[in-house]
């Protein structure tokens, strides 16, 4: 059994890893979190898959009457951006092409993340589909989805034929 070295603080709250240390440790790790995920059906509704997606970090919050997402996708082109969205569900999907390609060997670090992403996330409240709005300004994308005023009446006049 090898000696595993302890992570340092930085690198556990960033979740960055040098690239010297041992790779092997990592597929071992990845390996038992694989394992755990077809084990355990609980895991596979995240909606994401592990073994090829990354996971955006997303800031929800709600104004009195919106669901804010924010999340960033610099790098990222509209076309190869997917937002589906139902009254209780928001699903983001994409893909970060890397333009350069760098040998393995010739990284100090690599801590930006390439590739497919994707998130699903429920809705902590009923919203209206139609009326959502993606805007992307300098890397941020800010989905904004209306809620459903559930409060909101409407007087009916009968017609008479």
């Amino acid at each position: 059994m090898s000696k595993q070295k302890k992570s340092s603080f930085l690198q556990r709250l960033t979740g960055s890893v040098r690239m010297s240390e041992d790779r092997n440790e990592n597929k071992e790790q990845n390996s038992v979190l694989v394992s755990e995920k077809n084990d355990n059906p609980e895991l596979w509704q995240t909606g994401t898959s592990e073994d090829t997606d990354g996971e955006l970090a997303l800031d929800v919050y709600q104004t009195a009457s919106e669901i804010i997402v924010q999340t960033f996708v610099a790098g990222v082109k509209p076309e190869d951006l997917e937002i589906n969205i139902t009254r209780d569900m928001l699903t983001l999907r994409g893909k970060r092409m890397e333009s350069k390609t760098v040998k393995e060997d010739d990284f100090f670090s690599k801590e930006l993340y390439w590739g497919s992403f994707s998130r699903v996330i429920s809705l902590p409240q009923e919203v209206e589909p139609e009326e959502a709005e993606a805007i992307e300004k300098h890397g941020l994308l800010t989905i904004r989805l209306p809620k459903i005023d559930k409060h909101k009446r409407s007087n009916l006049k009968v017609k008479s034929l």
